[in-house]
């Protein structure tokens, strides 16, 4: 479908107005209905509580009831992407979010497609804030396809929102597929990966994690030598091990420290195929792991297996995997941690090196499956919205007027 040429067809050479949100033809300004509630004074209930971006909670009671914008006052998580938020039914509104819907001869739904075109940073005077002024919301145009014939009208307003609904739609629908699809992939490699390392008494020989691998804190880098954008040794903190899931290898290190650094401070960096993981504070909880792709360095609330010749870096990183980090984590004091001796005292399976590559083998195709769903999950939906967002300029693109000389 070519969007230009179908809004043409639309169209079928009828003229288009433009007017403005202060345009009370078409406009309704519903704001002084807002009402901010402290969280701690909400009522639970199971009306949604609109703030700037999102639904901030659900609450007893209500504050407008239809079909409505909700347009940021102030607040927009993204200035180029605005925020406008369409709400239906009972909803209440606090004081972050100007409150519109279209009069007669406006469909409310076509108005929010058009409005997420819009470019409203001319509109934000107060740069510092980004506080969009009801003066000047008023000011933002907007088209009227065929507004001497308010029947045509509303009925190309309304094909234009069925076909943007319906990619809409689609999206949704995508998401929901590939996130089932993600699930069931890493329940999946969950039962093979314990199933492959879980071995009976006589099966393997076991060892202490202080026998086959090097447990190695972190150090207590001064922030002086931390926040490069580049350098020689990424540097990982505990915040770090929430990146992302539990994937094989960490993502891009956004903090680098300098060879410098490292060299006045007597630090010896971790090598590549160190296991890392949070040694302290609540992070523990979370149970992350990472594989270090490349030497690196790490804080003192992080703690390093630099495994030895017995064990293979990959299945040491798997087996970590499946090892609840809470069971020797010590929580006698106000914040859990992890001593060394209490990992090095950990007990670990060690199969022969040729059973432990046959292992890492099979775990890696189901790693590399996962991780490329994981890949490809936001990269299809960044395309069906790509697609959403091309027709939708495409099919709301309507003549301007020409500029008066």
């Amino acid at each position: 479908m070519s969007g230009v040429s179908y809004l043409d067809k639309l169209l079928d050479g009828v003229a288009v107005d433009w007017t403005v949100l202060g345009d009370e033809r078409f406009i309704e300004v519903a704001n002084a209905a807002r009402r901010p509630v402290k969280a701690s004074l909400r009522v639970a209930g199971e009306i949604p509580y609109y703030g700037a971006n999102n639904i901030q909670d659900y609450v007893d009671g209500y504050t407008h009831d239809g079909d409505y914008l909700l347009i940021a006052e102030d607040g927009s998580a993204n200035l180029e992407n605005y925020s406008i938020q369409y709400a239906t039914g009972k909803f209440w509104a606090n004081n972050h979010v100007h409150v519109v819907r279209g009069k007669k001869g406006l469909n409310t739904k076509f108005l929010y497609h058009y409005l997420r075109i819009v470019d409203f940073i001319p509109f934000l005077p107060n740069k510092g804030r980004a506080k969009l002024t009801k003066g000047e919301m008023i000011k933002i145009p907007f088209p009227i396809p065929c507004p001497g014939t308010p029947e045509k009208s509303l009925a190309i307003q309304a094909e234009i929102v069925r076909i943007l609904d319906a990619f809409t739609e689609l999206t949704a629908e995508l998401t929901a597929e590939l996130t089932a699809e993600l699930t069931a992939r890493k329940k999946q490699y969950n039962y093979y990966r314990d199933h492959l390392l879980r071995f009976e008494d006589g099966e393997v020989e076991w060892k202490t994690l202080g026998e086959v691998a090097e447990v190695r804190s972190g150090w207590g880098f001064p922030s002086a030598y931390q926040g490069h954008e580049e350098g020689p040794y990424p540097f990982y903190k505990v915040s770090d091990m929430n990146i992302v899931g539990n994937e094989t290898t960490m993502q891009k290190a956004n903090n680098y420290v300098d060879a410098e650094a490292i060299r006045k401070l007597g630090v010896k960096p971790a090598p590549m195929g160190t296991v890392i993981f949070p040694k302290i504070g609540a992070a523990v909880a979370t149970n992350k792991k990472r594989l270090l792709s490349e030497p690196s360095a790490y804080d003192n609330n992080v703690m390093g297996l630099i495994p030895g010749s017995e064990i293979m870096d990959r299945f040491l990183f798997y087996w970590m995997q499946t090892f609840n980090l809470s069971s020797v984590a010590n929580d006698s004091g106000a914040v859990p941690s992890i001593r060394k001796s209490e990992m090095e005292d950990v007990l670990i399976p060690i199969p022969p090196l040729a059973e432990q590559v046959r292992i890492v083998a099979i775990l890696d195709k189901f790693d590399a499956l996962t991780s490329s769903l994981s890949e490809g999950l936001p990269r299809e939906i960044a395309l069906r919205q790509q697609q959403y967002a091309h027709y939708r300029d495409r099919l709301l693109s309507f003549p301007k007027p020409e500029m008066e000389a």
